[in-house]
């Protein structure tokens, strides 16, 4: 076998095609959308692809970041979009940490694309259950392969999967509203550039002490958050203020999860307007992207307050169904909303990590 970078457009193709044939058509997998994996390439990110034969049997991209080496406290040695067909990963493995050495890293970690505050991960739990946007999943061999490897568990967690409550889950004192000067905020397509500045300092705020999170910056917000005025359901996407100051935020969109595995994130421009034609038929589920609450004002119930207000707005929507991408289990305060309302953990989910200096 031979590890080679992705150069060529024929390169490219091979590499995003290769989930194709892993999967073959598997509903349960979601894939990246293709345009941005394009994205990150013309950026300088390096894609690669293990062949034998002259076909290929696995992918990675191989990449760093300062910032999340400082969190970590060591030089990380960054993969992702990683996939490999089952016999092909230690060789993927011996590639990716060969890299890594020559590169003067510590570590290997990943899978992350690009950082796991963004998207990457391994589920090791609940294959039988699909995938959805912004979530992994991957074939039952793949755990096992990483840990047959050397590579230890990193920020286990669980995705989630919720019932939405015919009758409200959460309770608020609204006398409360008034007295600490509290307004809920949704959101507006035609303001989505105004309220994302908003968002993203909360997010650095609320997710500072968390062991995988590096801190966001306006571009990457941008770039993760590109045609999400597209896909908003205004009532999914809510903020509260106190006395003018943003503390709280919960952000979930529509389930499109189904439409981008048939398409097999190919959402070309004809692909975005047969989803605009019919996006109300992806109305029935959603997907919790992120929440938090910031320092100095966690434990207050303002997440309650908004989980109320969400809920009203699933209902009304006439979603029956919410799930949440990973929660890590030394979290369990957030887990808590999902227990309240009937749901249950979907996916086993961590990421991997190998010594490098041995």
């Amino acid at each position: 076998m031979s590890l080679r970078f992705v150069e060529s457009r024929r390169d490219l193709r091979a590499f995003l095609g290769l989930t194709d044939r892993i999967y073959a058509g598997d509903p349960r997998h979601v894939p990246p959308l293709r345009a941005q994996v394009r994205a990150w390439h013309r950026r300088g990110v390096r894609l690669a692809v293990l062949t034998r034969g002259g076909r290929v049997v696995a992918r990675t991209s191989l990449h760093t970041d300062g910032k999340l080496d400082a969190k970590l406290g060591v030089a990380a040695q960054l993969f992702g979009l990683t996939e490999f067909e089952e016999g092909a990963g230690e060789e993927l493995f011996d590639a990716i940490c060969a890299h890594g050495r020559t590169a003067g890293r510590q570590v290997a970690f990943g899978p992350v694309s690009l950082l796991p505050n963004q998207s990457g991960g391994v589920i090791t739990s609940g294959f039988g259950e699909r995938g959805f946007i912004d979530s992994a999943w991957n074939h039952p061999h793949y755990p096992g392969a990483y840990e047959k490897y050397g590579f230890a568990r990193r920020f286990e967690s669980d995705t989630w999967i919720c019932p939405v409550p015919a009758e409200p889950a959460f309770t608020f004192d609204d006398a409360r509203i008034g007295a600490e000067r509290l307004e809920v905020h949704r959101g507006d397509r035609r303001r989505i550039g105004e309220q994302l500045p908003i968002l993203r300092e909360m997010l650095n705020a609320s997710f500072a002490q968390l062991g995988y999170y590096t801190e966001i910056s306006a571009e990457q917000l941008a770039e993760q958050t590109d045609g999400l005025a597209f896909l908003l359901d205004e009532s999914l996407l809510l903020y509260l203020t106190k006395a003018g100051r943003p503390v709280a935020f919960v952000l979930c969109l529509p389930d499109i999860s189904g439409f981008v595995a048939k398409i097999r994130g190919n959402l070309h421009l004809l692909h975005q307007l047969r989803l605009l034609a019919t996006r109300g038929r992806y109305r029935r589920e959603a997907v919790l992207i992120v929440k938090g609450t910031v320092p100095g004002e966690q434990g207050h119930g303002y997440m309650r307050l908004l989980s109320r207000e969400l809920h009203r707005g699933l209902r009304e929507g006439g979603y029956h169904t919410l799930r949440s991408t990973y929660v890590e289990r030394t979290n369990p305060g957030s887990a808590a909303q999902y227990v309240a309302m009937g749901g249950r953990p979907l996916h086993g989910y961590t990421f991997y990590e190998k010594d490098l200096t041995a």
